[in-house]
């Protein structure tokens, strides 16, 4: 593989000509698209095909398809889905079901991504919330225990995986605490070491064979009281490599966001070195991409063995699956969960 570490953005819902030469040249691993990016499913499958025909190769694209107030692709053209919270809700009334439903809507949302030449969701979310913390999280979350998010978060896993696309475990090792949202500031979490792994850490424990994993903008003082786990040797190596055992292809989360400080090349190095595989960079400046990629090596060794064992996952879809007939079992198990809640408030 000779893809260079970084997943970049685009600018619109076309590549421009400049994008389109800076992708040959640079040859980022993956590209993640936003709102912005996306129109009606033709045009997304053509940005899709663009990218991949722009850097030669069949490349990852990604997306943050979660549901709730995290839906890239929505209505008219794609279904509304259910945040996080809803399957914990009805995991808590009837485990089994709420698993069922998790499942379910995982696979349906790997089903429309799959159809426009998406194969790698952002997602599941395994952050355990807290109270006090900022809403960032909030009903992203699939529940307020460890046991219970890791339940849903591998249930969402294992419905995308079985419709062809890849899992990405995030924020690692637990936004969930943070006082502040990490899109626009750095969050400070002060809590003892045996708090977090007990509760925090404890679900990303619980999914460390997902094959992608993304880092929290989130300094944690008992462990590293200077740097966040992005850009954190300790973190990465003690914590998210060693004591969650977490063995995938592990990125950054988005590089441009407020929660880090420095030029960009300098993010993207200090993550790096820090030990993520891949530099995440999202807003589709490409000015800033530039630098990225003259601040990201190559793929190569460990980091390209684990890019490619998670590539190696892509595309396993199960060709029996009757898409109305689990569309119509998931929207029964998601109702009667809303018609639960109505009841009860």
């Amino acid at each position: 593989m000779t893809a260079r570490a970084f997943i970049v953005g685009l600018s619109g819902t076309i590549l421009t000509a400049e994008e389109r030469g800076f992708l040959r040249e640079a040859d980022p691993w993956g590209l993640i698209v936003f709102k912005r990016n996306i129109d009606t499913p033709a045009q997304v499958a053509g940005l899709t095909s663009s990218f991949r025909e722009a850097v030669g190769r069949d490349a990852p694209v990604l997306v943050d398809q979660e549901g709730g107030r995290v839906q890239r692709l929505g209505p008219p053209h794609w279904p509304a889905y259910p945040p996080g919270a809803a399957y914990g809700d009805l995991y808590r009334r009837d485990a089994s079901a709420g698993l069922r439903a998790a499942r379910l809507g995982a696979a349906l949302i790997a089903a429309d991504l799959v159809a426009v030449g998406i194969d790698v969701d952002c997602l599941p979310t395994a952050d355990v919330p807290v109270a006090g913390a900022d809403a960032v999280i909030g009903d992203r979350a699939y529940g307020t225990t460890a046991e219970q998010v890791a339940a849903i978060g591998r249930a969402v896993a294992e419905g995308l995986l079985a419709g062809g696309v890849l899992p990405v475990l995030k924020h690692i090792p637990g936004h969930g605490r943070a006082a502040a949202d990490s899109h626009r500031a750095l969050p400070v979490v002060e809590t003892d070491r045996a708090t977090l792994a007990a509760t925090d850490f404890a679900a990303f424990r619980l999914l460390f064979d997902l094959p992608l994993g993304m880092t929290a903008h989130v300094v944690y003082t008992a462990i590293d009281p200077i740097a966040p786990a992005t850009t954190s040797v300790t973190l990465v190596r003690d914590v998210i490599r060693g004591w969650l055992g977490f063995a995938g292809l592990l990125m950054s989360d988005d590089i441009s966001m407020g929660a880090l400080s420095g030029s960009i090349e300098g993010r993207a190095r200090s993550a790096i070195a820090a030990g993520c595989d891949v530099i995440l960079h999202c807003n589709g400046e490409l000015a800033e991409m530039q630098a990225v990629a003259s601040a990201v090596p190559v793929l190569t060794g460990e980091a390209a063995s684990r890019a490619d064992a998670a590539l190696g996952r892509r595309g396993r879809v199960r060709k029996d699956d009757d898409l109305a007939a689990l569309r119509a079992e998931w929207a029964v198990l998601v109702n009667e969960e809303a018609a639960a809640r109505r009841a009860t408030s």
